[in-house]
């Protein structure tokens, strides 16, 4: 540790973000940068705890205190190689992760934690701008072939992996760009593409084979793909959107999050509709569904000039400060405010939709009651409180519920593959499937979650994988 000081002598400071007027007029990051001066202070603050919780609660297990370290010192060639060790982009968590290292950071008992998420992600940009993070060719080549399905965060993090450990590697991307989740279901102004595809550039410089455009199980027959290779790994992600069984549903203007979000990413890269274009422009928009894809809805529609927005939850307003039910270094259950809430957007909690209001086909309003959660019988139940039916206007309803399970179509029934009883793939301790060769990693298994348990969970599945593939031949 540089300075076992720094968490005394400096205090925390964040990057914030660009200012509102400005960003709402584009779609680039909005978060800003600090010097590096700046940076390296901050990195100072770092304890290197005794029993380091931040590394405890990090999903790829990245070793933050050692790190840190290395980027006070300015030694910008290490950091990047720690981070490297535990995580395949660190640029991409450093963006996108809620950073469940900073609640359980030691500092965070007095809501100082260490800038981990922010260090990281300059960490990153820095090291590839001295032209530190170059591509690292596979020693050896073991012969083997395998099948990466999806190119998500999983299934990059899987190619990655078994790539460096000399196996042959190909990812098929249903879409026509890769990236999966980071590239069409995370806005440009949390994650710029550029910087997904400079990952995938350097892991095509490394070997891995990338086919987009195809659709396992539609394009290719997925008995095919295991006729051409050694093994299959599925990283497909839990894309079945939870939809709203209510009255009205089939009115013009209400829309799944994702295909409002994925479209304007592509009208992002140039790329032009036939079909209806979803715009809200003008009108008033309501989201269902308080959690990030949520949020990213209310930045998107403010960006397009929405005449308002609102965000509907039906759980109750979170506290702004920890409970003594929620102690630290557990995840702290509080409020969130993201940098699309500050753009604008009425919040509402505590509130069950009971259906969609149109005329002529076209969606004209929300109808809503209040509710009231207690506990009985040591379990959350919702009650509905009389006389408190009311309509909200909404020109466009925006269904942010989350997501369900992988959809089964395609190849999940081609291949017969046994669901578990939330309806992913059902894997064993192994990640392997109810099909021999066929392995699952990622939401595809088990169900939505962050980005960075994803990666996690593809290092584990890529792990697996190399083994079953040892065991095929002396390697």
């Amino acid at each position: 540790m540089g300075n076992p000081k720094g968490f005394i002598e400096v205090e925390r400071k964040v990057s914030g973000n660009r200012p509102v007027r400005e960003r709402v007029d584009d779609y680039g990051e909005v978060e800003q940068v600090l010097d590096d001066q700046d940076r390296r202070l901050q990195a100072s603050r770092c304890m290197d705890c005794g029993i380091p919780y931040c590394h405890w609660a990090c999903p790829v297990g990245s070793k933050i205190p050692e790190w840190q370290d290395a980027l006070y010192k300015g030694d910008y060639g290490l950091a990047s190689q720690i981070l490297h060790s535990t995580n395949s982009f660190p640029e991409f968590t450093g963006r996108v992760c809620p950073a469940p290292c900073e609640k359980s950071c030691v500092l965070a008992i007095h809501d100082e934690a260490v800038t981990i998420r922010e260090n990281e992600a300059s960490t990153v940009e820095k090291a590839f701008e001295l032209g530190l993070v170059i591509p690292r060719m596979p020693k050896i080549r073991t012969g083997k072939k395998v099948a990466v399905i999806g190119s998500g965060p999983s299934g990059l993090s899987v190619a990655d992996r078994l790539n460096q450990a000399g196996h042959s590697v190909c990812v098929f991307e249903r879409d026509d760009a890769l990236g999966g989740l980071l590239r069409y279901g995370i806005p440009d102004f949390k994650l710029n593409k550029k910087v997904v595809d400079r990952r995938i550039q350097l892991f095509e410089a490394e070997g891995i084979e990338f086919r987009t455009n195809v659709s396992v199980g539609e394009t290719i027959s997925g008995k095919e793909l295991l006729q051409q290779y050694d093994a299959v790994v599925l990283a497909i992600g839990a894309m079945k959107p939870r939809d709203l069984a209510v009255e009205g549903r089939e009115l013009a203007g209400v829309y799944f999050a994702m295909e409002y979000l994925k479209q304007q990413n592509k009208v992002n890269r140039g790329v032009t509709f036939n079909g209806e274009r979803i715009n809200a422009a003008g009108k008033r928009v309501l989201v269902i569904g308080g959690g990030d894809t949520g949020s990213d809805c209310v930045g998107t529609a403010n960006r397009q000039r929405a005449e308002w927005v609102g965000q509907l939850e039906i759980l109750p307003r979170p506290p702004e400060k920890r409970q003594p039910g929620n102690p630290w270094p557990y995840w702290a259950n509080v409020l969130k405010i993201s940098s699309s809430h500050e753009e604008g957007c009425e919040r509402m909690w505590s509130l069950s939709t009971h259906r969609f209001i149109g005329e002529k086909g076209r969606l004209t309003g929300v109808e809503v009651q209040e509710v009231d959660w207690k506990k009985l019988d040591g379990k959350w139940q919702m009650q509905e409180k009389e006389g408190t039916l009311r309509i909200i206007k909404a020109d466009m309803v925006l269904l942010s519920m989350g997501f369900v399970h992988p959809v089964h179509e395609g190849l999940i029934t081609e291949l017969g593959l046994e669901l578990d009883q939330r309806g992913n793939i059902k894997v064993d301790k192994d990640f392997a499937t109810s099909q021999a060769g066929v392995f699952a990693s990622g939401d595809a298994a088990i169900g939505a979650s962050l980005v960075v348990t994803a990666i996690a969970k593809g290092q584990e599945c890529a792990l697996k994988v190399h083994e079953f593939l040892k065991k095929l031949t002396i390697i």
